[in-house]
């Protein structure tokens, strides 16, 4: 069986035994007919009965737009130009494009060319949001549950807010999009620490595809509505990364119907676990470091047995990165279950320890092994991962130990597809 695997921006095929294998996929939904004027019609009939995107903003006032950064494939340069019309009169030295970027790194010129469009990118102030320079944030009170909440002042400062998301099943956020563009997204690095501290990590309902009851989104959500979203915008997306969805209006209806449609077509039931599963992290641009492909991994975590072995192929073209604390907590213990241990410790609080924290989880289920064409050997054993150059090979050794009746499952989209058992 030849199966196509997400993995950069070209795939990776690879061959595995055709009576032994299952594949899983989002149910394939082809994109809208009309792109554009699906993105029109919502914003012209929005969910909520408030007033359409056009008669809210007023020609005086000032705008801020939340988008996703490069690590999300959000159709950006699809629903900015459509959104930006319906504000035609509104000047666009009053329009501020925010990047969502939580605690990532700043986009740069060419990857916010290639995200928003020429055009947009160098016609409109950008604001790369920084949750860690102090001078762009304000303190706006506590959340219900006594997070402090620091949010970015051009947010704040802002007569109309206006939030634009990509909504996909998260690993402990449940879904994205929606509320996640104000916190994390927007949000000083102190709130984001309390937000993904190791209790709510550690939560069963911090998972894949639960937003009501999940610590992690019920304070995402609370943020987002102490802090106020004038009007929001949801896609969904299929593997072509096009619009198969668009949910516009008030903040939550919209990402509640955006999640419902996730939901539908990403998560799919299986009636057991499997031996091996070969997962990706959905090719580029969520592929682009380590930090980011543990949410395949969790994907496969889902549906490996207890002992079991997973298989990731991720590119990894951004490295481990070498930004944020990632690297640096992999390198401070020598096992998996010590990392896990330092972080459940009363009071440690590190940026990135979330990262860790799940991948500690993950391989105390299972077996790791990564296939990357950035990473050196030497990298990923540091991960605590195995590194491999073979997927084939890998999984024909992984199935012999296994003994008979072994089985494999490939997620080929990663984390697009959250398999379970039924």
């Amino acid at each position: 069986m030849l199966v196509n695997l997400a993995y950069g921006r070209t795939g990776l095929e690879v061959e595995l035994p055709d009576d032994l294998t299952t594949v899983i996929e989002p149910t394939y939904v082809p994109s809208l007919p009309d792109q554009e004027g699906a993105i029109r019609n919502a914003l012209r009939n929005p969910l909520g009965g408030g007033p359409t995107l056009r008669r809210l903003v007023k020609p005086g006032q000032t705008v801020a737009i939340s988008v996703c950064d490069v690590t999300r494939p959000m159709p950006s340069s699809t629903v900015l130009p459509v959104l930006l019309r319906e504000l035609a009169h509104v000047p666009s030295d009053q329009v501020t494009i925010m990047i969502a970027t939580g605690t990532h790194r700043p986009n740069t010129p060419e990857e916010l060319d290639e995200m928003l469009g020429h055009d947009i990118a160098r016609s409109y102030r950008i604001v790369n949001h920084s949750a860690f320079d102090a001078e762009t944030l304000e303190y706006v009170g506590e959340s219900s549950s006594g997070i402090p909440v620091w949010l970015d002042k051009a947010w704040l400062d802002a007569d109309v807010r206006i939030t634009t998301g990509f909504v996909e099943p998260h690993f402990f956020a449940g879904f994205s999009g929606g509320p996640k563009m104000v916190a994390p997204g927007l949000a000083g690095f102190d709130t984001i620490m309390q937000l993904h501290n190791a209790e709510r990590i550690a939560h069963p309902m911090a998972t894949w595809g639960v937003i009501h009851g999940n610590p992690v989104h019920d304070d995402v959500r609370d943020i987002a509505a102490m802090t106020g979203v004038d009007f929001s915008v949801d896609v969904t997306i299929n593997r072509n990364r096009k619009i198969t969805s668009v949910y516009a209006g008030d903040l939550f209806l919209a990402h509640e119907a955006a999640c419902r449609s996730a939901k539908s077509t990403a998560m799919q039931q299986v009636e057991s676990s499997f031996d091996v599963v070969v997962t990706t992290n959905s090719g580029y641009p969520l592929d682009q470091n380590l930090y980011q492909a543990v949410k395949g991994m969790s994907a496969a975590a889902k549906v490996v047995k207890e002992g079991g072995t997973i298989v990731c192929a991720a590119e990894c073209s951004d490295g481990i990165p070498d930004h944020g604390q990632y690297k640096k907590l992999l390198t401070m213990r020598d096992s998996p279950e010590d990392l896990l241990d330092m972080i459940l410790t009363e009071g440690h609080n590190v940026h990135d320890q979330w990262q860790v924290q799940l991948q500690a989880q993950i391989q105390l289920r299972a077996s790791v092994y990564l296939k990357s064409g950035y990473l050196s050997p030497e990298q990923v054993r540091e991960a605590h991962l195995t590194p491999i150059d073979s997927i084939e090979d890998t999984v024909a050794g992984a199935l012999r130990e296994s003994g008979n009746g072994a089985r494999v499952c490939v997620l080929p989209e990663g984390p697009q597809t959250i398999p379970y058992v039924a």
